[in-house]
């Protein structure tokens, strides 16, 4: 049965003003799973109209009633576990595996973010005037345009939500096509049985080819006071630039090109073993994926042997069987990306070890290269599928350069039985997260989440997401009359 779900604005669910709406596919069937509104940019005024009224009271309300709302809604999400992931298998292919990691994080998300409403913030300032009493205090930005992509529905759908909210702003989300449900509407339905007022939370929905008019729409509006995006790295560069344009700050977290680093004292099993869920954990779906695999050659022969045998019994087809490990990319389009720039990579001269053959329907085989030239698009591009590249050095400044010769440094996993070799590494190696004797696919809610350079800015994750999605004002108290001049 087709699922039909309406815009939410203002607390209410209402159509698109133009009556438009659009078709959300299963990727493994090729079947409409669900109908949804498509939006815009007079919707996208209404949702931040909606957002714009809610804002004082929601900012104003009690931080302790506004942890219990977070609080209530992480109880709900453990519960609906099973929904969550019925709809994350629908719409993006996900394995029930990985639904299950989403709801559990999500709901932690929420649970951390709850925690920080009622952390300490702000400081007392020391004054140059006699008798004068400085603050500096934290406050809500005003109304946030957020953007959840499909890849971690429940991660990065309540990712996109959490932080703004918990810092006392509002919100209109606009979730990604191939999971608007599961990123944006599910999330929202959570929220609001958990008690969050009307309007706090207003999500948009929209077809594929109004995306850039809807995301510039909302972005312009003038009481939209900051921008937060999880997606790609080409169309982050379109949101950065235009919150740029508006002068409106922004958390941008992109792609990453990152890099499994093997060490020659690496107990070869727990290489493998990491390296195999590094890489295809959610058949490569994933920002912080292992595009490539940077192996010791002292230990390239029998990693490579092991690991290629693994990768090639990896259970492959539905993501209803629990045991998929490898399951549909999200869409046509994606399966033709990854084919293609796997057939680019051989016909210049790389070798399939495992996988590289046709796909069966979404479902892309795990595969495993190596001899991948500069000159092929996968040397630098993101993967985003269950595709890896293999690849050897000789001492650990080769494994540094190798590691760095990328423009997008979001993660990296380095696998070593010496913590303090494995530290000097990392210190070397340009990421915004690195994992020392792990492989590179983390993600905790307490903890600073971000890249460097074509990877993004800004921070998610504890305070620092609380200090992203709000801003810092001097307050004085002058405790006696000041002299003037005149």
């Amino acid at each position: 049965m087709v699922i039909t779900r309406e815009l939410l604005i203002g607390g209410k669910e209402v159509p698109a003003l133009s009556g438009r709406t659009t078709e959300d596919t299963n990727p493994f069937t090729g079947e409409v799973y669900a109908t949804v509104a498509a939006a815009g940019p007079a919707d996208i005024t209404r949702a931040v109209d909606a957002a714009e009224a809610a804002f004082a009271r929601w900012a104003a309300l009690a931080p302790f009633a506004r942890r219990a709302v977070f609080l209530k809604a992480a109880d709900l999400l453990d519960a609906r576990r099973e929904r969550a992931a019925e709809l994350m298998a629908c719409e993006a292919g996900a394995s029930r595996g990985w639904a299950y990691f989403n709801v559990a994080l999500a709901a932690n998300i929420l649970r951390e973010s709850a925690a920080a409403i009622t952390a300490p913030r702000g400081e007392v300032l020391s004054a140059q005037e006699e008798g004068a009493l400085g603050l500096a205090l934290r406050e809500p930005v005003g109304v946030v345009a957020a953007f959840a992509p499909w890849n971690a529905p429940l991660i990065l759908g309540v990712r996109a939500v959490a932080a703004p909210l918990a810092a006392g702003n509002t919100v209109v989300v606009k979730p990604s096509e191939d999971a608007p449900v599961a990123c944006g509407l599910f999330v929202a339905d959570v929220l609001r049985e958990a008690g969050l007022p009307d309007g706090v939370l207003n999500v948009v929905t929209n077809a594929r080819e109004d995306a850039a008019g809807t995301a510039e729409a909302l972005i312009s509006d003038s009481r939209v006071r900051a921008v937060n995006f999880t997606g790609s790295t080409e169309v982050g560069r379109i949101i950065g630039a235009l919150a740029a344009g508006h002068l409106k700050p922004a958390v941008l977290e992109l792609g990453g090109k990152n890099a499994l680093i093997v060490l020659a004292d690496a107990d070869l099993d727990h290489a493998v073993d990491a390296a195999a869920f590094g890489v295809f954990q959610n058949s490569g779906q994933i920002c912080m994926s292992g595009d490539r695999v940077l192996v010791h050659d002292s230990l390239a022969a029998e990693f490579t042997r092991r690991f290629t045998a693994k990768v090639a019994a990896l259970p492959a087809g539905d993501p209803a069987d629990p045991s998929t490990v490898i399951g549909p990319l999200v869409s046509a389009r994606a399966v033709a990306r990854v084919a293609a720039l796997v057939e680019d990579a051989v016909a210049k001269g790389a070798t399939a070890l495992t996988g590289g053959v046709r796909p069966a329907g979404a479902v892309y085989p795990a595969t495993v290269l190596t001899g991948v030239p500069k000159d092929a698009e996968l040397h630098h591009a993101e993967a985003f599928g269950p595709v890896c590249v293999l690849d050897t050095f000789t001492d650990d400044d080769t494994a540094v350069a190798l590691a760095n010769d990328t423009e997008s440094g979001l993660t990296c996993g380095i696998i070593t039985e010496n913590a303090t070799r494995g530290l000097a590494v990392a210190r070397r190696v340009r990421t915004g997260i690195v994992h020392i004797n792990d492989q590179s696919v983390a993600d905790e809610p307490q903890a600073p989440f971000g890249g460097v350079g074509a990877s993004g800015y800004g921070r998610f994750g504890g305070r620092w997401g609380i200090e992203a999605f709000s801003h810092t004002r001097w307050v004085t108290i002058a405790t006696q009359r000041a002299h003037y001049p005149f």
